[in-house]
């Protein structure tokens, strides 16, 4: 028994592997094959994949939006846990990790619920905020660049409607978060956002220590 939350050492972690993750076929082939990229620390776990959709499924979720599509897997992974008719809208710069991610949404067959944006994401919430669709999506995943993480949950504030969730990657930062040493801009900046979230009371609150950490926000 533990008053805290346990420490996983990697025989931990392989059990909880082992004993809850569900991953189908064609997500565990784009994991193995994003790990062959040198940046394939920027992809989530896969238990948070499987936690993301769940929440997705408790939420009764149809309209998504995610800031930080890398090589698809988060997308994916939510994309399978919404109803037939949902909508992903999904942002990112860079066209050849996100052409790997389109290859595995069609292998999935889940490309037809997924819509790619690419360009700089402040101007793609800017443009949905334009388009009318403020108060409209049920769940958002951000995990681009930690600098802009605050004007990205602004934004995204804006464009979830109430009872809707914002969830936010990496807010434990492989630790850097609690070590007053490190004052890089990326890890200022999650810092800043992880106050803001504890003091913003419009609304309800958690951390998650799951992976590098998932903050839970839920619109009062």
């Amino acid at each position: 028994m533990s008053n805290q939350t346990l420490n996983l050492t990697p025989q931990l972690y392989q059990y909880l592997l082992s004993t809850s993750l569900r991953e189908p076929a064609v997500m565990k082939h784009l994991r193995l094959e994003t790990a062959k990229l040198p940046s394939h620390n920027c992809q989530i776990a896969p238990e948070q994949g499987q936690f993301m959709a769940l929440l997705i499924e408790l939420l009764g979720a149809r309209k998504v939006l995610e800031l930080g599509t890398y090589t698809g897997y988060s997308a994916l992974a939510m994309a399978l846990a919404l109803p037939p008719q949902g909508k992903l809208i999904t942002c990112d710069i860079n066209d050849e990790w996100t052409a790997m991610a389109q290859q595995f949404w069609r292998e999935a067959g889940v490309a037809h619920k997924i819509e790619l944006r690419l360009g700089p994401a402040l101007e793609t919430l800017e443009k949905l905020l334009k388009a009318g669709e403020a108060d409209t999506f049920d769940f958002a995943f951000i995990d681009a660049d930690k600098a802009n993480y605050s004007a990205y949950y602004e934004k995204i504030f804006q464009l979830v409607r109430r009872g809707g969730l914002i969830a936010v990657d990496n807010v434990l930062w492989d630790g850097a978060v609690a070590d007053p040493a490190i004052s890089d801009t990326q890890t200022k900046a999650i810092r800043a956002l992880n106050e803001k979230l504890k003091n913003d009371e419009r609304i309800s609150f958690s951390l998650v220590p799951i992976a590098d950490g998932l903050a839970l926000a839920r619109k009062r």
